[in-house]
């Protein structure tokens, strides 16, 4: 990614406060990934489980707390960015699913290669509420980098390895990701109107 490394070099200069500073401006705006600071830091401590805890507690709840600013934002500029790029349609389309399925959405999107920035922004701007956006935050990050952490902590280099090449990949993984939601998504309004049909 263009500017990662010079980005990653500045950040690296303040320690956990860079993984917190890091992990928390990915959640509103910014495109790197709090794992490849956090997975680097967590291998160098792998022998402490004390310190693997703490980094995992910083890079967790640093991004919440940054998804929580995006939410924020996307409720006071995100109808404005939806109506002026899309149709108002779509917009209450948006809400309805985030009504429907935002707090399942969010938490596939905290935990998967899916940009959780992205939906946090949608989130606010269809008015999700607070609590349970914060909750599937919680629980999505939580185990994102708790995994990451444990599988570190009980395999090495192993483990490093196999999150490199996943992080090499995580583009291609939610666009996957993505196109597999919408297939279902549009398999299931299809039925719907089959039996709405039929009944």
């Amino acid at each position: 990614m263009i500017g990662e490394d010079f980005i990653l070099e500045f950040f690296n200069q303040f320690g956990p406060f860079a993984l917190a500073l890091l992990s928390f401006t990915e959640a509103i705006i910014q495109p790197i990934p709090p794992d490849v600071m956090f997975l680097p830091m967590a291998y160098d401590e792998r022998d402490s489980a004390g310190t693997l805890l703490w980094l995992w507690c910083i890079v967790t709840f640093a991004s919440v707390i940054g998804a929580v600013v995006g939410h924020a934002l996307g409720k006071r500029y995100g109808t404005k960015l939806l109506d002026r790029f899309g149709k108002p349609e779509h917009r209450k389309r948006l809400e309805y699913l985030f009504e429907r399925y935002g707090t399942w959405g969010m938490f596939i999107a905290a935990v998967s290669p899916l940009p959780y920035k992205v939906f946090g922004w949608i989130a606010g701007a269809s008015d999700m509420k607070l609590q349970p956006f914060i909750l599937a935050g919680i629980f999505g990050r939580g185990l994102r980098f708790g995994l990451e952490a444990l599988l570190i902590y009980l395999y090495g280099d192993a483990a490093m390895d196999a999150a490199q090449w996943l992080l090499d990949r995580e583009i291609f993984m939610a666009v996957v990701l993505l196109a597999a939601i919408g297939a279902l998504y549009w398999w299931f309004n299809r039925q719907g109107s089959i039996d709405s049909q039929t009944a």
